[in-house]
């Protein structure tokens, strides 16, 4: 089984489950999960998760992502993007200025009403399929960061933008919001992620190139080593005569590893055997002295 992540460029007219069912085709394993659904017509960075590191999903869905988008004011659709049942046109009065006010303001954390069209879950069933079935629920408002926003095009009634926000945050939603800041009505007509947390579009990779890399017997190329999303954390070695405790995902004392320097109380740190093989995240408790299984990587 292959473990690890790749870092997938989901082209438009594919779902996430698409970019997951073709994979499974290509590395000939069913232990594949991806870390953030983009709806069928966005595009860009998908990361894509291999065997142990699917217990990675849940993390890499929360990290900040990086998109660009474009909408055009003056029309609502049922979708909030172009794709959908328009419901309402009307003229644009706003000029540039209040857009960008409008725009600008939404910087910082703000409270946002989710799509019905959208994978968010409301008593264990998806809005989208609510929503297809002609059901539409009352959502409530859920915090959302936005960190950054450029706008990097004003050509009204279109504008394109580049955001940088944290987890859980509705493009499609902010783009309606910016608009009724304005006293209009907006629509995004555009979405590209163009990044998940250190994945950049730039460094990804089409289904296309996978099975290109397949034909060559150059797949493993295209993995990102488990460990590699930890890489900010300091590492230890267990000792060759402890292997069966880690083996085991057993607790550890210090003395264990090879550590040769202070750890901090709840330091966590990346664990590998004395075969230099990624074994999982381990965090020191002072009181007790010991290392702890937080997140572990073996038995694949």
């Amino acid at each position: 089984m292959t473990n690890g992540l790749i870092n997938i460029y989901k082209e438009k007219g594919f779902t996430s489950f698409d970019v997951v069912a073709v994979l499974r085709g290509i590395f000939g394993q069913r232990k594949i999960g991806h870390t953030g659904t983009l709806d069928p017509n966005a595009e860009g960075v998908l990361v894509v998760c291999l065997g142990n590191a699917t217990k990675l999903c849940d993390m890499l869905t929360d990290k900040k992502k990086e998109y660009v988008a474009t909408f055009m004011l003056g029309k609502r659709t049922d979708t909030l993007d172009i794709t959908g049942e328009v419901l309402e046109e009307r003229p644009v009065k706003a000029d540039v200025n209040e857009v960008k006010k409008a725009i600008l303001s939404f910087v910082g954390g703000y409270d946002q009403i989710p799509p019905m069209y959208s994978a968010k879950k409301i008593n264990g069933q998806k809005l989208y399929d609510m929503a297809r079935s002609g059901a539409v629920i009352e959502r409530k408002a859920v915090p959302v960061e936005i960190y950054d926003i450029e706008i990097l095009e004003m050509n009204l009634p279109e504008v394109k933008i580049k955001v940088s926000c944290g987890k859980g945050t509705y493009i499609r939603s902010l783009c309606e919001d910016i608009g009724a800041k304005c006293g209009e009505l907006a629509v995004m007509t555009s979405l590209k992620r163009i990044a998940v947390n250190e994945f950049n579009a730039d460094d990804s990779y089409t289904l296309d190139d996978l099975k290109k890399y397949k034909d060559e017997n150059r797949l493993s190329e295209t993995v990102i080593p488990t460990d590699k999303v930890f890489s900010e954390l300091r590492r230890a070695t267990v000792l060759p005569s402890k292997r069966k405790l880690i083996d085991n995902g057993n607790k550890l004392l210090l003395s264990d590893t090879d550590i040769d320097f202070q750890v901090e109380d709840l330091e966590e740190l990346r664990i590998y055997n004395d075969e230099e093989r990624f074994m999982g995240i381990y965090r020191f408790e002072k009181g007790d002295n010991v290392l702890k299984p937080f997140k572990m990587f073996i038995g694949e």
